[in-house]
């Protein structure tokens, strides 16, 4: 069934994800897994994926872990070095989709403060023509009920969204409910399914 609009999650695929690249870098590898093997680190990010307050919610986490606090606490204050860099390509391909007058969605898992704080910082997520923002919606991918919340807002049938994501679970959700999906591993194999498709020709997603 033809494509009629393209869905881009944001981590790994618009913009580079590495929370253990950044603490490698600041506090060595032996540390940061020591503190990633004791904190549940990606489970205080979950919360704050799903509505709850930014700040709020890693300063009350490095405050249980007293032995790591100014290190938990880094996650919050030095957000935007965990969140870069962009991935030039691939926002290429966004914009020669909307050039062509395909629409394209963001559905991402990320929190109200930290989606003010990325596109503060990376504008071009303010070009797409929707945001599905986690934080917003009260639910984070896989949740079946997040696929459903964007299909309900666009009005577009399942089998005509193709949907990008790095985690195939993610993919698989989405799947699941019909969606066309591609689990990004790279901006030219991403590029070549958009062409695939006939969304876009070898010019416009060079």
């Amino acid at each position: 069934m033809p494509v009629e609009a393209v869905v881009f999650d944001i981590g790994n695929v618009l913009i580079e994800w590495k929370p253990e690249r950044f603490y490698d870098a600041e506090i060595g590898e032996a540390r940061r897994r020591a503190m990633f093997d004791e904190v549940d680190l990606h489970g205080m990010n979950d919360l704050v994926d799903r509505g709850h307050h930014f700040t709020d919610t890693v300063y009350d986490w490095a405050d249980k872990y007293p032995g790591w606090r100014n290190e938990i606490r880094m996650w919050h204050d030095n957000w935007l070095d965990l969140a870069t860099p962009a991935l030039p390509h691939s926002v290429r391909l966004m914009r020669a989709l909307r050039a062509k007058g395909v629409p394209t969605f963001i559905l991402s898992n990320i929190g109200v403060q930290n989606w003010d704080i990325a596109k503060a910082e990376y504008p071009f997520l303010g070009e797409f023509d929707r945001a599905y923002v986690s934080g917003h919606m009260k639910t984070a991918k896989p949740e079946p009920v997040i696929y459903e919340m964007v299909e309900q807002d666009c009005g577009i049938a399942p089998a005509r969204l193709i949907f990008a994501d790095d985690r195939q679970d993610n993919i698989d959700a989405a799947a699941a409910r019909g969606w066309q999906t591609h689990l990004f591993t790279h901006p030219q194999l991403w590029a070549d399914r958009l062409m695939a498709e006939g969304l876009l020709s070898t010019e416009d997603a060079a």
